[in-house]
């Protein structure tokens, strides 16, 4: 078995504000007052969960926290031996909340910038917004993601039971402005969060593993060769699959559909994305060349430049010679 760490990888599912390491939070936390309890890092429920997603967003507030949380993604993925990663980012959330629009996604791109020269890995974002939050909000999102290269998409994230039909001009406005388009669906919600995806054009799949509650979906997907961002260790931690070993990632790949591996919250769970491509490799026997394709899905699946996907594409056959 080959190192997993060394393995070439992409990272398309990961929400930047859950990869905050723990040591940070309490430097920016008492840096800006905010009480950060010692038992961070765990929960027993979906409820614990939001609590803790709230306590991180309480305590980013300068430009020099946003900045720092996104350079150390860059180095924390860099370890993880991933070269290219496609973050998800509240940054209209996050500028409402502090009075200003567009604070946190400069500093975060900054962040970025610094951390891709200091450790190679190239980092580009996905500006989401959450089925409950405003339809103006949505558009705050989109004027956002306009203004940047470094934005390749935007999508919807959050309680999949909110209807994506309110927001479906923001992104038929976003698809004319050369945005792609990734929603999270098919996680919390089964067919019917699926199908609003896919009536909006979404080129991946946030999740979506709960596609195989329908057979003609199923094929669908299949047929239209829709990448899905399955995140294993975040499903079983919130409750959406009951283990590790019943979950259903090889039922997806016995489907036929296009499986990538991805990591969701990382910090909050403690699995980065060498660890979780490992906890796939010992739970279901997976050898190093059904290992190598699940990486060259996430390759295929990025939004990366052409020559970006064709040096990573030779960088996981060096890995799988001999």
């Amino acid at each position: 078995m080959r190192d997993l760490f060394t393995l070439p990888k992409v990272h398309l599912h990961v929400h930047l504000e859950s990869t905050v390491r723990w040591d940070t939070l309490r430097d920016i936390g008492a840096a800006n007052g905010v009480r950060v309890p010692d038992d961070i890092g765990t929960f027993g429920d979906f409820a614990a969960f939001f609590a803790q997603n709230d306590l991180v967003r309480a305590c980013l507030r300068r430009p020099d926290d946003f900045r720092r949380v996104a350079y150390e993604f860059c180095q924390d993925e860099a370890r993880q031996g991933t070269r290219y990663a496609e973050a998800s980012f509240t940054a209209a959330a996050h500028g409402e909340r502090l009075g200003d629009l567009d604070m946190p996604l400069t500093a975060v791109r900054e962040g970025l910038a610094a951390g891709r020269e200091a450790f190679g890995t190239e980092v580009r974002l996905l500006l989401d917004h959450s089925r409950r939050r405003s339809l103006d909000r949505a558009w705050r999102t989109l004027d956002l993601a306009k203004r940047h290269d470094d934005v390749v998409a935007v999508g919807l994230a959050g309680d999949e039971s909110f209807p994506a039909g309110p927001f479906a001009a923001v992104f038929a406005a976003a698809r004319e402005a050369g945005l792609h388009i990734v929603h999270h669906a098919g996680e919390g919600e089964g067919a019917v969060s699926i199908r609003q995806a896919l009536d909006d054009r979404t080129e991946r799949l946030g999740h979506g593993i709960r596609v195989l509650d329908d057979p003609d979906l199923v094929a669908e997907v299949r047929d239209r060769k829709i990448p899905l961002e399955v995140c294993p260790s975040s499903n079983v931690a919130l409750g959406f699959a009951p283990s590790l070993a019943e979950h259903p990632l090889p039922r997806l790949r016995d489907a036929g559909l296009l499986v990538t591996v991805n990591t969701d919250i990382p910090a909050l769970i403690g699995t980065p994305l060498a660890i979780e491509y490992t906890r796939v490799r010992d739970t279901f026997g997976y050898d190093d060349t059904v290992l190598a394709g699940l990486a060259r899905n996430a390759v295929d699946a990025s939004f990366a430049p052409a020559s970006t996907k064709a040096r990573l594409h030779e960088e996981i056959n060096t890995w799988l010679t001999p």
